[in-house]
């Protein structure tokens, strides 16, 4: 899951337009932009099998910081509340740990059963639809498309620069997208986890694009 978590975070605009797409990217990606700073400190772990292809690439031998079900709860809190403290918009807050948590929530979906429930227990979850790759690229896909037709109808672009950086965002996002289906293997682990930290530019990007942006009657906040 990828482009998904990107296209709820783009639909959710719909629910909180005063809160930037940037923020919102930040929030459903929470665990995902952590996660390989955690690779390259090897307080998290994970074994690349190039010979496996697919959804197999990857075996997640450990990250319960975040992505056990009490990490992300964790995360999801904190991150809900530090933008209270900052904001003291509650509804907003609410919707942010929403977001966070829905990180882990799509993840159990797809991922095989490799989702601790808790820290250094081992009982793990996820209903594996990564063993359906067709199916599950269809609903990331419907994800995606979704967020950005939700996206779209809840903003009105103040510029073409606007229209051009997010035209830009989604072809990356899809050029990603076909790297992670059809490239190469990740040659190794710490490769994998700053290639991980492209992330960042959608985050940043997607400040950009709503800088440009404008909504009907609301200031945007953060």
């Amino acid at each position: 899951m990828f482009i998904g978590h990107f296209g709820l975070g783009m639909g959710l605009k719909k629910t909180a337009p005063a809160l930037s797409l940037g923020t919102l990217f930040i929030a459903v990606q929470l665990l995902d932009l952590i996660w390989p700073t955690l690779l390259l400190l090897h307080v998290e772990t994970v074994v690349i099998h190039p010979e496996l292809g697919g959804n197999r690439i990857l075996e997640f031998k450990s990250y319960p910081y975040t992505h056990s079900l009490l990490g992300a709860l964790c995360w999801s809190l904190l991150f809900g509340g530090v933008y209270f403290l900052l904001k003291k918009q509650a509804r907003n807050a609410l919707i942010l740990a929403a977001a966070v948590f829905s990180h882990w929530a799509l993840d159990f979906i797809v991922h095989f059963k490799d989702l601790p429930i808790l820290p250094g227990q081992a009982m793990y979850v996820g209903l594996g639809l990564w063993g359906a790759p067709w199916v599950e690229n269809i609903i990331e896909a419907i994800l995606f498309i979704l967020g950005i037709l939700l996206y779209l109808r809840s903003i009105q672009f103040k510029n073409v620069l606007g229209k051009i950086l997010f035209a830009i965002l989604i072809a990356l996002f899809i050029l990603v997208q076909l790297s992670n289906l059809w490239g190469p293997a990740p040659t190794s682990v710490s490769a994998l986890a700053w290639m991980a930290q492209f992330q960042w530019l959608f985050v940043l990007l997607a400040y950009w694009v709503d800088h440009n942006t404008k909504q009907s009657g609301v200031e945007l906040m953060a």
